[in-house]
C-alpha cells in the first residue's frame, strides 16, 4: 500500500494508492484511521476497489460501521469510485445523504475527490 500526500489549504491528505482490498471489517477500518491519523493525516481518499463488495451491501452493516468510526474520531473520508453499477434504492439514498454533508463523501473520479477537500 503507498501513501499518496496531499497538502491542501494546511489539510494533509492521505490518498490510498493499492489493487488490494484493505476496507472489510470495522477494524480495518479503525486501522487505516489510526495510522493515518498519527502520521498527522487530515483527511483520507480512497478507492471503491480497495473496499469489500459487502460494504456496498448495507444489509451487512459493513458500511456504517465503518464510516460512523470515521465520522466519530472526525476523519473526513472521501470514497472513489463507479456507483451507477449499484442498483440498490437504499444505498444510493445512503451516498446521496452522505454527500450532503462534509465527513463521508463519494465521488466519481480523483480529481471530484480534491475538488470536494477544497470546499
Amino acid at each position: 500500500m503507498k501513501i499518496e500526500t496531499y497538502k491542501i489549504n494546511d489539510i494533509k491528505v492521505a490518498e490510498i494508492i493499492t489493487d488490494e482490498i484493505i476496507l472489510r471489517t470495522t477494524e480495518d477500518g479503525l486501522d487505516l484511521l489510526g495510522n493515518l491519523y498519527y502520521q498527522g493525516f487530515d483527511k483520507i481518499i480512497i478507492y471503491e476497489k480497495n473496499i469489500t463488495p459487502d460494504f456496498f451491501d448495507l444489509k451487512t452493516k459493513i458500511a456504517g460501521d465503518i464510516l460512523q468510526k470515521f465520522t466519530q474520531y472526525q476523519m473526513p473520508l472521501i470514497i472513489v469510485g463507479d456507483f451507477s453499477k449499484f442498483k440498490s434504492k437504499s444505498l444510493n439514498d445512503f451516498i446521496f445523504e452522505s454527500n450532503k454533508g462534509k465527513q463521508i463523501n463519494f465521488v466519481g473520479s480523483q480529481s471530484e475527490a480534491i475538488k470536494a477537500l477544497t470546499n
